[in-house]
């Protein structure tokens, strides 16, 4: 499977021949200065939650590529405001079949707000199953004991973890959610792109080689195969 890093959260896989974003933060992301967002043409956006780091290029690449966007009742309300009309709501439950896989809206312990001031509704996670290979995103989330429930949902080839401490999980509890959800083979996202969640990357990858497990962190822009 295809992974491509676009800084902050923001990343897209290849699952049946279709494009997937999540979490899209570029313009406005220093770090992504090398990146063409008139490039980007997924066929889906997910979104977990609606903090400007993780939106704020949705309009453009939605209305640029005619994808559809996933995200919660509130989000949804937002973008129909930028001119978003594409759109398939979700909430934590059951998973949605999106012909590429099915993918479930996991809880995530996180605050909730949009670019506007207005409510944002409840942030998530996705975990996603397909005939490819299945993985967690966690959003962007504090460590939580729901993180065990991940496993009853399918056996996850990898996991996407916010790793830099302050506004969600730190490398440290990154480990154990890996524990919880029970994988081996970690994306560190949402790390170094301000200096709140500024960490050192060579510890990160100590931490989770003494447990046994894999902590991959691609540049920005880069893609591998996972």
């Amino acid at each position: 499977m295809q992974f491509t890093y676009y800084g902050q959260a923001g990343f897209q896989v290849v699952i049946a021949g279709k494009k997937i974003l999540f979490d899209p933060f570029i313009t406005e992301n220093p770090l992504a200065k090398d990146i063409d967002v008139k490039e980007i043409l997924p066929d889906f956006i997910f979104l977990s939650h609606g903090h400007g780091d993780h939106i704020a290029d949705v309009a453009n690449i939605a209305q640029q590529s005619g994808a559809l966007v996933v995200c919660n009742p509130e989000v949804h309300a937002y973008l129909e405001k930028q001119g978003v009309t594409n759109v398939h709501e979700v909430n934590h439950g059951a998973p949605v079949d999106f012909g590429f896989g099915k993918v479930r809206a996991v809880n995530a312990i996180h605050s909730s707000g949009l670019p506007d001031g207005s409510y944002g509704g409840n942030p998530m996670g996705f975990v996603v199953t397909s005939d490819e290979k299945n993985f967690y995103f966690a959003g962007d989330t504090a460590l939580t004991l729901d993180m065990q429930l991940v496993p009853l949902f399918g056996k996850m080839d990898f996991a996407v973890f916010p790793i830099g401490g302050n506004y969600t999980m730190d490398y440290n509890d990154a480990v154990i959610a890996a524990d919880f959800s029970k994988v081996d083979k970690v994306v560190g996202v949402h790390y170094n792109t301000f200096p709140y969640i500024t960490i050192d990357t060579v510890k990160a990858a100590e931490a989770f080689q003494n447990k046994g497990k894999e902590l991959l962190l691609p540049a920005v822009g880069e893609t591998i195969e996972l």
